[in-house]
């Protein structure tokens, strides 16, 4: 039999046949082990990335005009419910249609024509408010008066409503201003209207909308392109580098105004052909940035520690050095938005941009330049390229100091 001292030991020798007991909790001073603590969730950011979110939430100006430009964003992405000749929703006959998203005929609402119907006709309102009168094609005023008023015209009486946008017009809708367009702002339009009695206010919010879109799509697709192109030339250098850098400078030197007017011409303006045209034209801008960092990284002592280990080409450069060239990248990315937007609004001032019933805000500067009794014209397209311009340099001032080694580790 084992020694008494040993009894309760586990680690200590037994003889054959003998079976020792577990231990117990609290017997022999042996304790239960601690309960195993839950594995944590992986953050959704990395440390390094959330010590730059501080960084830029530090940053009070480009914290809160992110905050701004995003609710400005938020709202110009549902234009279609804020801005619209078209009503939200509609209920007739106890049934409910949403022109916004459907088309629906006149004839839908007890009309005549198999046309879209034109909700802000008095007939068209007369017909879904009394549930398709046909004394609506009469006199729909007095109709909609007696319902307003709380009546119920006719035997077949059925209530509607409509629900209307808080502004009744879309960029494209010519209003009657019972006067010489463009019309000062007024209880119906609180920006005026332009030289074509166009809501400036619905114009403003669909170019907003139009000009953010644009400005993300070509600064997305020139920064890859240019990170790329100036990636390899600075990682490779030598001939490759020359050869590139001559093609570079011939294809910057293009007058690129003129292939624009020329392409136009020819296929005739869009929304597409011109973020192609400009991408086309403006990866460069990146290149020399990068490649230039790159060009001063590939001799550090990670690098060629990456290389004897045997560690593929683009991933030194995409997720090692690349990293390390952020700063340099990030503060070129104002520029490069605030001249794209100049450059949407510049072509269109000069009529090579959108098509003329596109809502571009270089279009209404244009307006506010030939029509200079109207000063609502040019304060609008002043206030709203200022307010957007401001938010963006603040917004990215604040990104290119977050990504800042100098600032991030400090």
């Amino acid at each position: 039999m084992a020694h008494p001292d040993l009894r309760h030991d586990p680690a200590a020798p037994t003889e054959p046949g003998v079976v020792t007991p577990p231990p117990q909790p609290g017997a022999g001073g042996h304790d239960a082990p601690p309960p195993v603590a839950p594995a944590r969730r992986r953050p959704f950011l990395s440390p390094l990335n959330q010590r730059r979110w501080r960084n830029f939430r530090r940053n009070r100006r480009a914290f809160w005009s992110l905050w701004i430009f995003g609710i400005l964003f938020g709202l110009s992405l549902m234009a279609e419910f804020i801005a619209n000749d078209k009503p939200i929703l509609v209920s007739y006959r106890g049934d409910l249609y949403t022109p916004v998203f459907a088309f629906y005929p006149e004839t839908a609402f007890g009309g005549d024509f198999r046309t879209e119907a034109v909700y802000g006709d008095p007939e068209v309102q007369c017909l879904i408010k009394t549930g398709g009168n046909v004394d609506c094609f009469d006199i729909p005023e007095e109709l909609l008066a007696e319902v307003d008023a709380g009546g119920t015209p006719g035997d077949d009486f059925h209530s509607g409503w409509i629900l209307w946008p808080p502004i009744p017009y879309s960029y494209n809708t010519i209003s009657d201003v019972g006067g010489p367009a463009p019309s000062p702002p007024d209880g119906n339009h609180i920006l005026g209207t332009d030289d074509t009695a166009r809501d400036v206010a619905a114009r403003v919010i669909y170019g907003f909308r139009l000009s953010i879109m644009f400005t993300l799509i070509v600064t997305v697709l020139t920064s890859i392109i240019g990170i790329v192109a100036g990636a390899v030339q600075g990682y490779f250098g030598g001939w490759l580098d020359l050869i590139f850098q001559r093609l570079i400078e011939i294809w910057v030197s293009t007058p690129s105004l003129y292939i624009i007017i020329i392409l136009f011409a020819i296929l005739g303006r869009s929304f597409w052909l011109l973020v192609f045209v400009t991408v086309l034209f403006g990866w460069p801008a990146l290149v020399g940035i990068v490649r230039a960092e790159f060009l001063r990284a590939r001799n550090f002592e990670y690098v060629r520690a990456a290389r004897a280990l045997g560690v593929s080409n683009w991933t030194i450069m995409f997720r090692h050095m690349l990293p390390n060239a952020m700063v340099a990248t990030v503060t070129m990315l104002p520029f490069i938005i605030t001249g794209t937007i100049a450059t949407l609004a510049s072509l269109d001032f000069l009529g090579f941009g959108l098509p003329s019933s596109a809502p571009s805000l270089g279009e209404l500067t244009l307006q506010a330049k030939q029509n200079l009794q109207a000063p609502w014209l040019g304060f609008t397209a002043f206030a709203t390229f200022a307010i957007m311009l401001s938010l963006l340099v603040f917004i990215f001032e604040g990104i290119r100091d977050a990504f800042d080694p100098r600032k991030t580790f400090q």
